[in-house]
C-alpha cells in the first residue's frame, strides 16, 4: 500500500501531539478508519453438531473474557475501553467436525465465522462501539488431543505442542487460530481453536487477545519480534506478563500519560503468578504452586482446584485456605499424583483489602525418563473422533449430607460428625449408613471424601431401577487397590469392571462421581473416567454383606479405613 507525503506529515504531527501531551487524539483501528474508543467483543462457544459441549465451558470462556478486559484497561489507560459479552448457550454448528475440516486452516476459519455471523445477525445494528465477533471453537483444524497434547502416529503416540523449559505454551500446529479485520464492514472476526483456549496453558490468554482483539482491529505483528502480545507473548507467559508495543499504540492515536495512575487491582493482575513447583513433577512427588505478588499483600482466601480429565470435575485441594489473615502466602500444596497425567489448575485469591486475583495454568506429571503421559482411552478417542455420548442435563441437585441426621439414620458402626458437621466413618469392616434421599430413574451422585488412614474400601451404594449395587473404590487386599461395580452377573470385585490402581491417598480429598442411566453406569475418580458399564438393571445386585434394611436406599460404606465426607450430592439427569 502506498502512503502519500501528505499522510506521512499528518501521521508525524499526530505522534508529536501524543508525545508532548497535547489534546488527546481519538484512538482508532490500525488503518485509522474506525474509532476504537469503545470495543464490544461478542464471545461464542462454537461446537460442531457431532460434538458434546464441555460442561464447564462457561467458566473457561468467562475467565478469558475477564483477562482480556483487564489487559486492555491496563494497556490503554481508559483511552480505549473493552467490554465482552459471552453468549449464554453454545452455538451448535449445522456442520460436523469432518465437514468443517474439509479444507485448510483458512477454510475452517471462514466456515466457522460466516456461520456464527449469520446465525447471530452480528453487527447489523448501529453502535458506537467497534464490534468484534470471537468464536472459541471446540475443535482444532486437525485432530489433536489438546489435553494430553498427543496424536496417535504410525509408531504410537506423538507429542504435539509447545513445550519449552519444562512449561507448556499454546501453539500446536494442528490448532489453526485465525483473525481478520473487515474494514469495509466495520467489524472484526476472531477464531481461537481448541488448542488456544480449552486447556489453560500459560499463554492461552495471550492467544485470545492476540486473535480476539489485536488482529481484529488491524494490529500487525511487530518487527522485530519481541515478547509483546502481538508477537511472541503466548510463548513466554500469561497475558498479564505481556504488553502492547508503545509504537503500535501511538500509531493508533493513544496518548501516553505524563504520570500514569497506578491501579491497585491492575497491579495485582500484572504481578500475581502461580507456577508449579517442581516445574516437572514426577509420580509421587508433592506438587505446590509458587506465588508471586505485589509488595505488602495480605491474603484472606486462597482456593486451588485441579483437573486430570478434560471432561471430568474440578477437585479442590485440601490445602485451600478460607478466611485467614496470612500475610504473604508463598505457596500452596496441590497434592501428589500417583501416575503420569496432565493437570489443569485454577487459583482464586481474595486479599484482606478486598482485591481479587484469578489465574489458570497447566502442567504434566511425567515419568522419571521425561516421557509424556498418554491417555488411557483408545486410539480412536485420542485421534479426535470420540464416540457419541448422550448430552446429559442435570437438575434438582440435593445436598444429601444436609438432609442426613446421623443419630437417627440406620447405620452399621459408630458413624459420627466432626466439629464442622462433616460425616465421619469408623475404622471397621463393612460399616455403612443409609442416606435419606429419593432416587430418580437417572441420576448422578457426587462424593468428596478424605481417607484418614491408609486407603481401603470406600463404597457408594447405588441403584439402577429396582436393583441395588455398590460402587467399590480402592479396596486393598494387597498392595494395589481394586475398584469395581459389584455385583455384576453375581460376581463381586474381580468381575469385568474391575480396575487395578491405587486411586485414593491418605489425607488427600478425592472426588468420586457415579452416574446411573437407564442402561449404563459410569464412575470417575478425580476427573478420570475409570469404569463404564452398559447392560440391563437385572444384571446388577448387592451382596448380603453390604445389605441394609431399606432395600431401596442409597448408602455409604467403608472397609477398614476412616473416611471424612465433605460433600455428598445427588442430581437428577434428563
Amino acid at each position: 500500500m502506498m502512503i502519500s507525503a501528505k499522510n506521512v506529515v499528518l501521521f508525524t504531527v499526530m505522534l508529536l501531539h501524543c508525545e508532548i501531551g497535547a489534546t488527546q487524539a481519538q484512538v482508532k483501528t490500525w488503518d485509522g478508519r474506525h474509532s476504537i474508543e469503545k470495543i464490544a467483543v461478542r464471545v461464542v462457544y462454537f461446537v460442531p453438531n457431532d460434538r458434546k459441549p464441555l460442561r464447564d465451558w462457561q467458566d473457561r470462556a468467562a475467565y478469558y473474557c475477564r483477562r482480556i478486559e483487564q489487559f486492555h484497561q491496563r494497556e490503554y489507560g481508559g483511552q480505549s475501553t473493552l467490554t465482552t459479552t459471552l453468549e449464554s448457550e453454545p452455538v451448535v454448528s449445522s456442520m460436523s467436525t469432518t465437514q468443517l475440516r474439509d479444507g485448510d486452516a483458512n477454510a475452517i476459519f471462514f466456515k466457522t465465522l460466516r456461520e456464527v455471523d449469520e446465525r447471530l445477525k452480528f453487527a447489523q445494528d448501529e453502535t458506537n462501539a467497534f464490534p468484534i465477533l470471537l468464536a472459541l471453537s471446540e475443535i482444532n483444524w486437525k485432530p489433536l488431543n489438546d489435553f494430553y497434547r498427543v496424536n496417535p502416529g504410525k509408531d504410537g503416540f506423538e507429542f504435539e505442542g509447545n513445550f519449552h523449559n519444562g512449561q507448556h505454551f499454546p501453539g500446536a500446529a494442528s490448532g489453526g487460530a485465525r483473525a481478520t479485520y473487515l474494514a469495509d464492514q466495520r467489524k472484526g472476526w476472531g477464531l481461537v481453536s481448541a488448542d488456544g483456549w480449552r486447556v489453560p496453558y500459560r499463554g492461552s490468554d495471550c492467544v485470545v487477545y492476540h486473535e480476539g482483539v489485536g488482529h481484529t482491529v488491524g494490529l500487525p505483528h511487530p518487527k522485530p519480534g519481541n515478547g509483546s502480545v502481538m508477537s511472541q507473548g503466548q510463548y513466554r507467559g500469561w497475558l498479564s506478563e505481556s504488553w502492547l508495543d508503545k509504537e503500535q499504540k501511538l500509531h493508533m492515536g493513544w496518548a501516553p500519560e505524563e504520570q500514569p495512575k497506578i491501579d491497585s487491582k491492575l497491579e495485582l493482575f500484572t504481578k500475581f503468578r502461580a507456577l508449579p513447583e517442581p516445574i516437572n513433577p514426577k509420580p509421587g512427588q508433592e506438587v505446590s504452586l509458587k506465588f508471586d505478588w505485589p509488595n505488602d499483600v495480605k491474603v484472606k482466601d486462597c482456593s486451588v482446584r485441579f483437573q486430570t480429565d478434560m471432561h471430568g470435575s474440578w477437585v479442590e485441594s485440601p490445602a485451600s485456605i478460607t478466611d485467614a489473615s496470612l500475610g504473604l502466602l508463598d505457596s500452596i500444596v496441590i497434592g501428589t499424583f500417583d501416575s503420569p497425567t496432565p493437570v489443569s489448575y485454577r487459583v482464586n485469591v481474595t486479599l484482606r483489602d478486598g482485591r481479587t486475583a484469578e489465574i489458570w495454568g497447566y502442567f504434566q506429571v511425567r515419568d522419571v525418563d521425561g516421557a509424556f503421559p498418554v491417555p488411557f482411552r483408545s486410539a480412536k478417542t485420542v485421534s479426535d473422533t470420540p464416540e457419541p455420548e448422550p448430552r446429559l442435563t442435570q437438575k434438582n441437585e440435593v445436598d444429601v449430607l444436609a438432609m442426613l441426621n446421623v443419630e437417627d439414620a440406620w447405620k452399621q458402626g459408630n458413624w459420627t460428625e466432626d466439629v464442622q458437621g462433616r460425616l465421619l466413618s469408623p475404622i471397621a469392616f463393612g460399616t455403612r449408613i443409609e442416606l435419606p434421599v429419593d432416587v430418580p430413574q437417572q441420576y448422578r451422585m457426587t462424593v468428596i471424601a478424605e481417607p484418614l488412614d491408609e486407603p481401603n474400601g470406600l463404597l457408594i451404594g447405588s441403584r439402577m431401577g429396582e436393583h441395588r449395587f455398590a460402587t467399590l473404590i480402592n479396596y486393598r487386599p494387597k498392595d494395589v487397590g481394586l475398584s469395581a461395580l459389584e455385583n455384576v452377573d453375581g460376581r463381586n470385585v474381580g468381575n469385568a469392571t474391575t480396575v487395578e490402581r491405587n486411586l485414593l491417598k491418605k489425607n488427600r480429598l478425592s472426588q468420586i462421581i457415579v452416574t446411573v442411566l437407564i442402561d449404563q453406569v459410569t464412575v470417575s475418580v478425580d476427573g478420570e473416567n475409570i469404569i463404564r458399564w452398559t447392560g440391563s438393571a437385572d444384571k446388577l445386585s448387592l451382596g448380603d454383606y453390604w445389605s441394609t434394611p431399606n432395600k431401596q436406599a442409597l448408602f455409604l460404606g467403608t472397609y477398614d479405613c476412616r473416611y471424612r465426607f465433605y460433600r455428598v450430592s445427588l442430581s437428577e439427569i434428563e
